[in-house]
């Protein structure tokens, strides 16, 4: 895939957006300990995944991507992984029935620690701080010592994300997952008095389940009605924690990437000639490509060359980021850009990045009525264009936040500050998640009666 390729390649690339460590013998000492430790994935689950999208591909299968923003060291708990997990289950049986295909599930979970930032210092009480760039660089409190970045915090990083991962993969085979037990919480949710639209969608799901039982397909006959599918993915943005986490597969003799099953590239660090675009072409596993407005036909055109020469299908996921009302504006140059290259790629929606706003109360928020106007314009272009939506991709918590204005339960600018816990960026709450995944299921049930592929 990658002939001389080395993993260490990416030191002799421009590096944006990475810290500065002042203690070098520090850092090198961090890297030598990640490099004996076990990998958090391993190359199998890895490909099985980007089999899983080359049918996402050809509107074969759907792909549902979410969790934090950033995930915390001090917020880390059993709890809530368990209720972000739960949420993403429930989440994706709704699209299951609108899809008509299989959901594959994809945590932003077990590795998302670190974050891109606009500036590389921040005016805190009137003082200048180097910016806070997630857990696993430097710390949140507003001090010069915790804005310091730490290589010592790789370790935990690691420690947390193979926690999360035992207890995934605990959750996903026993018993957790079972299928009714998880539509019987979104039955719950359908309860509300002002989710009357939702129900009917709920009791068909209902009907479904009971006549699968009746046909003797049931959690006692069906070993897949009780366990899951579920990979863990975070943004490649710390790439001495990404090399030191870099293994040969000793099946393939491919690089693989064992601190995530997926790792994409954000939006700030897609240089062709990059240090983050060098370490994500030579690792086999799937890659996500974030796209926003400067997105250029010419440089997608590159990176689609650099990332996936041999045009593999499921190797490569376009994540749009666009902004409400600025998807027509922006994602038919790409999918023009796609069709010219024969590329063979994923399309997935993440409305959340372009639509965050200020609020009159001063908080970082996202509306939801914007995201899910971000999400219906992508099904619209994808419909004009005659190509395949094959994903979303949200920013979520299975916590009772109020982050995100708007929803079924009616977060307002005066709630934000009741239960406002990100460290980053706003993520959608339980119910916001799950509301949007019933609307999004009803733009897949639309675009499935245009006759496009993603039915078939």
């Amino acid at each position: 895939m990658t002939k001389g390729w080395q993993k260490s390649d990416w030191r002799a690339k421009p590096r944006v957006q990475m810290p500065d460590y002042m203690d070098s013998a520090a850092l090198n000492a961090v890297e030598a300990q990640l490099a004996k430790y076990p990998p958090l994935v391993f190359a199998g689950e890895a490909r099985r995944l980007k089999k899983q999208l080359a049918l996402a591909s050809e509107g074969k299968a759907f792909l549902l991507q979410g969790g934090d923003c950033a995930e915390s060291f001090a917020e880390f708990s059993a709890d809530n992984i368990r209720d972000t997990f739960r949420v993403m289950l429930q989440m994706a049986i709704v699209l299951t029935y609108g899809a008509k295909v299989p959901v594959i599930k994809v945590g932003r979970m077990a590795g998302q620690f670190a974050k891109p930032r606009s500036a590389p210092t921040e005016m805190i009480g009137g003082v200048e701080y180097p910016s806070y760039r997630g857990d696993i660089i430097n710390g949140f409190d507003a001090t010069p010592e915790a804005r310091q970045p730490d290589p010592s915090r790789m370790l935990q990083a690691y420690t947390q994300a193979a926690a999360s991962l035992n207890l995934l993969r605990a959750f996903s085979t026993g018993g957790f997952a079972d299928i009714h037990r998880v539509h019987s919480w979104t039955l719950g949710f359908a309860e509300h008095d002002k989710a009357e639209r939702y129900r009917e969608l709920s009791n068909r799901i209902s009907d479904a389940l009971d006549f699968m039982n009746a046909a003797g397909v049931n959690s006692d006959t069906a070993h897949m009605l009780t366990t899951v599918d579920f990979y863990t993915s975070h943004e490649a943005l710390l790439l001495e924690y990404e090399e030191a986490l870099c293994r040969v597969d000793s099946i393939s003799g491919q690089n693989v990437a064992g601190s995530g099953h997926m790792i994409w590239i954000g939006d700030r660090t897609r240089q062709p000639d990059g240090a983050h675009v060098e370490f994500c072409r030579g690792v086999l596993n799937p890659i996500g490509l974030k796209c926003g407005p400067t997105t250029t036909a010419e440089d997608l055109k590159v990176l689609m060359a650099k990332l996936n020469p041999q045009n593999e299908a499921g190797r490569l996921t376009l994540i749009a980021r666009f902004g409400a009302g600025k998807v027509a504006e922006h994602l038919p140059r790409l999918i023009k850009a796609v069709k010219e290259e024969g590329a063979a790629v994923v399309w997935s929606c993440d409305p959340m990045h372009g639509n965050t706003v200020k609020s009159p109360s001063g908080y970082k928020t996202r509306p939801f009525n914007a995201v899910l106007s971000e999400v219906r314009e992508f099904f619209a272009v994808h419909k004009s264009e005659g190509t395949i939506p094959g994903g979303v991709h949200f920013e979520m918590t299975g916590k009772d936040v109020t982050e995100c204005t708007g929803g079924l339960r009616a977060v307002t600018d005066e709630d934000l500050s009741d239960r406002y816990h990100t460290a980053c960026d706003p993520r959608l709450n339980a119910s916001q998640s799950l509301e949007l995944a019933f609307l999004v299921a009803e733009e897949l049930l639309a675009f499935r009666d245009t006759g496009q592929r993603i039915a078939l």
